[in-house]
């Protein structure tokens, strides 16, 4: 028989359980990111002080050896989170620490945060000068414009016979002057004056730093007064096979240190050949960081370059993407400049371009005869092209890209201008014993407070003690489901302070259940039947649960959004738990009340836990022939 019009249906309730709960686990064992066996594909993500990881600390370097702006060292902690995050690291968390250290946290045994936590600094500088740094010669990149609707050059061959990168107009963005004759612009504003020679860049001009005059002439001292006379003088790279005595002059240089070269000047760390780009690479961060002045570096192919100064900084980069060039399906590298940042572009392309004062030599051109620009990651040449055309709108950088080499290579262009360099101080293994240990003292918290809500329920409540159980077990259910699919879609990743968070979240579901169970029994006192008064006391209840829920809810969302690091896991936790516990309450806990209403056993005072309640309502309407009636709503 049908229910009256209006009568709740408890199983309609329910069966929506029923198919949260399966599309959920369905999502958890077959979406995507779902892998391994079964048992496998019923794991969280752990984080780094359950499973262990690695925790490393950098230490913001200046030069006058003082504490660095409190806004460039949160600036470069959001850079460095940005390029955690970007690899998909799951809940790294990156802080600031006093007023100069920033500490990355990863977890897992795996994690490698020695090119993660590395910090640099990007600028982009036209390719002055060439010269073999001692490893193998390749050809040298290309870079060209693509008028709007023209597919972009594919540029010339390498020795590999793989096609060489290309800088190209985007499609629809200002189209470049290329292909035919330059158009006689004037040298932009703030351009650089011509290129000086070797010698000229090698001269100890007093530099307005006094530490690095000193550190320079501690290495003047070191190779002697008649390498330094030597090295000073050359107007081009030395030529060890002409001339031997030069080689002998020039010896002591092969014995400085990384440190010890970062202070020589340009012309010397570029003429003397024993200083190869392997010291040159391994010079401390920041080495070659000041914009205005040209600086020497090498890229993936060992060759040696005199750079100009930077026209173009990385702060000057709104953004850049690995995407898949819909016209030759090839990925290309998409580079968006900011309206300042777009003019400078400009102005370097149009000098590189039209060679302004012949300031590349022959050696630095590339295949089509035009100049190089560089980009300069911290002390390396992530990527050189040359450029074929004015660039007036966003550009692309295309060639032989894989998915993985082209989102690099964007990576480092968006997230690589760090304001501040730093130097590793520690770094710190947690291993996954100690990680497993705090699991499993984690999980037994948890259990004990369930445990301890349970043996409340049925010792008070009785029956509906079942009630509380079965709710917490569903809860718990949902929140592990839950835990699983965003930890494989988010990252989220479970960590101690996001099991305190469940454990809090215990006492916002017995809250719940306390308010239903007494309005409850404050319905029956007043002298309904158990079965009248289960919907008047849900209705006179849902409004308080409501309420409270919600405001947990938004304290966590408070908290999440003020804090970081692990505070951020607990205020997650606390609010996901919450809200599934809202889902029970509404889908669960009321329809099992109505069915239970309607069981005999609900209306033993023993048995339903109701007690003193279902007495006072049989006192106040019980007539004299001892039978037990109870009024109806």
């Amino acid at each position: 028989m049908a229910p009256p019009q209006g009568q709740m249906r408890p199983g309609r309730q329910l069966a929506v359980l029923g198919l949260i709960f399966t599309v959920l686990y369905l999502l958890v064992f077959f979406a995507a990111g779902a892998k391994g066996s079964w048992m496998d594909r019923l794991e969280p993500k752990l984080g780094l002080d359950l499973v262990g990881g690695t925790r490393m600390t950098l230490e913001a370097a200046t030069e006058a050896g003082e504490a660095p702006p409190a806004s460039s060292l949160e600036r470069a902690r959001q850079i460095i989170q940005n390029r955690v995050d970007g690899r998909g690291v799951a809940e790294a968390e990156v802080v600031t620490e006093g007023n100069r250290n920033i500490v990355i946290s990863v977890p897992g045994q795996n994690a490698d945060l020695n090119d993660v936590g590395t910090p640099a600094e990007l600028r982009f500088r036209k390719v002055l000068k060439t010269v073999d740094g001692g490893g193998p010669v390749n050809a040298a990149p290309t870079a060209s414009p693509a008028p709007s609707g023209s597919p972009a050059p594919s540029g010339s061959a390498s020795p590999s016979g793989s096609p060489s990168p290309a800088v190209t107009s985007s499609p629809g963005a200002g189209g470049g002057q290329g292909g035919g004759a330059p158009a006689p612009t004037p040298t932009p504003s703030g351009s650089a004056s011509p290129a000086p020679s070797a010698s000229a860049s090698a001269a100890p001009a007093a530099p307005a730093d006094q530490t690095l005059a000193a550190q320079r002439a501690a290495v003047e001292q070191k190779v002697g007064a008649e390498a330094w006379a030597a090295a000073t003088a050359l107007q081009a790279p030395a030529d060890f096979s002409a001339d031997p005595a030069l080689a002998e002059k020039l010896k002591p240089f092969a014995d400085l240190t990384p440190q010890e070269i970062r202070v020589l000047p340009a012309g010397v760390q570029f003429n003397v050949p024993t200083i190869t780009c392997e010291k040159l690479d391994q010079r401390p961060p920041g080495s070659i960081k000041e914009s205005g002045e040209q600086v020497v570096a090498c890229g993936s192919d060992q060759q040696k370059n005199l750079l100009d100064v930077a026209k173009v900084e990385g702060t000057d980069v709104e953004d850049a993407d690995g995407v898949l060039d819909q016209t030759s399906s090839q990925y290309v590298v998409s580079l968006d400049f900011t309206g300042d940042g777009q003019s400078k572009w400009t102005n370097l392309t149009r000098e590189a371009y039209n060679n302004t004062d012949s300031q590349c030599d022959q050696a630095a051109l590339g295949d089509e005869g035009r100049c190089r620009v560089a980009v300069v990651l911290d002390n390396q040449i992530i990527s050189a092209p040359e450029i074929q055309g004015v660039l007036t709108g966003d550009s692309q950088i295309t060639g032989s890209f894989t998915n993985a080499s082209a989102n690099e290579l964007a990576s480092q262009l968006r997230y690589g201008a760090l304001p501040l360099t730093f130097q590793p101080q520690e770094a710190q293994n947690i291993t996954a014993t100690l990680g497993t240990e705090h699991l499993r003292a984690g999980l037994l918290a948890a259990g004990i407070g369930m445990l301890l809500v349970i043996i409340y329920a049925f010792f008070y409540y009785r029956l509906l003690g079942s009630v509380i159980f079965l709710s917490l077990v569903l809860s718990a259910i949902l929140v592990f489901g839950a835990l699983v699919l965003l930890g494989r879609q988010i990252g989220f990743t479970l960590t101690l302070a996001g099991i305190a968070g469940f454990i809090v979240s215990l006492g916002v579901a017995a809250d719940s259940f306390v308010i239903y169970f007494e309005r409850l029994k404050d319905e029956i006192r007043e002298g309904r039947s158990p079965r009248s008064a289960v919907p008047r006391a849900w209705a006179r209840a849902r409004r308080t649960i409501i309420s409270a829920n919600a405001i947990s809810i938004m304290a966590a969302v408070v908290l999440y959004l003020v804090s970081v690091g692990t505070v951020q896991g607990f205020a997650f936790a606390l609010g996901l738990a919450t809200i599934l516990d809202l889902v029970v309450v509404f889908l669960f806990r009321h329809p099992i009340m109505t069915m239970f209403a309607r069981t005999p056993a609900f209306l033993s005072p023993r048995v339903s836990g109701l007690g003193r309640a279902l007495h006072t309502g049989d006192d106040d309407e019980a007539p004299t022939t001892g039978k037990t009636r109870v009024k109806e709503a």
